[in-house]
């Protein structure tokens, strides 16, 4: 689904990193670690089309990334369902709307059942109606989880979802996200809470890597 051959990402005149190779398979569960300043949120852009690689092949969905136009890249972006780190939302909308909004974008028509089902998955029912400063860091963060599936996309790229939330929370929005992936999405979480990775364990067999030192490397065993 998508897949990163030989890779390099360079800034700034410095390399992030190099000779960076991943497959994303269909169904897979992945964890994403690694110390900051490494590229961990670099490389997740790179797998939905945002960055493109200064060397190597990135291949999303069969397609080479360099050679998509924009039309092509928002299409495959559909298909791409990504839970950011910061969790902007537009302000003066309701939670529902702003989790409909990439519907609205694509010209797609929100179905009242779907979005009410979806809001209902999420644990947000009753705060449909409200606007995203009344939510809490946990609810902001379930908001952000729906307003990324709400295209049934195939792959969930999620940067850091629980790094502003309480243990509890966390648990919750793992949960979830275990649930996309028996669902049958390809789940990659870039995460620092390493409780987190062995919350995991019991509930679903991922690989986690590590992003240091300018490669990425299988971090122990699988899940």
């Amino acid at each position: 689904m998508i897949e990163l051959d030989n890779v390099a990402y360079s800034y700034g005149g410095g390399e992030l990193f190099s000779g960076l190779d991943l497959s994303l398979a269909p169904g897979s569960f992945h964890f994403l670690t690694g110390p900051s300043g490494t590229g961990k949120t670099t490389l997740l852009k790179l797998c939905y089309g945002e960055l493109i690689a200064t060397a190597g092949q990135v291949r999303l969905f069969g397609e080479d990334a360099r050679a998509l136009d924009r039309d092509a890249v928002a299409l495959t972006r559909r298909r791409i369902g990504v839970v950011h780190q910061d969790c902007q939302f537009l302000d003066h909308l309701p939670v529902a709307e702003n989790i409909a909004l990439p519907l609205t974008v694509a010209g797609l028509p929100a179905m009242p059942d779907d979005l009410r089902d979806l809001l209902g998955w999420v644990g947000l029912t009753r705060q449909a109606a409200q606007r995203p400063p009344e939510l809490s860091g946990g609810e902001r963060q379930r908001a952000a989880l729906a307003r990324a599936v709400i295209m049934s996309p195939e792959v969930i790229l999620a940067d850091e979802p629980t790094g502003n939330v309480d243990p509890e929370m966390s648990q919750r929005l793992l949960a979830l996200l275990v649930e996309l992936n028996k669902m049958g999405k390809t789940v990659l979480i870039a995460t620092h809470d390493m409780s987190l990775i062995r919350a995991a364990k019991p509930h679903v067999s991922a690989r986690v890597l590590r992003l240091a030192d300018r490669k990425l490397h299988l971090a122990g065993a699988d899940l």
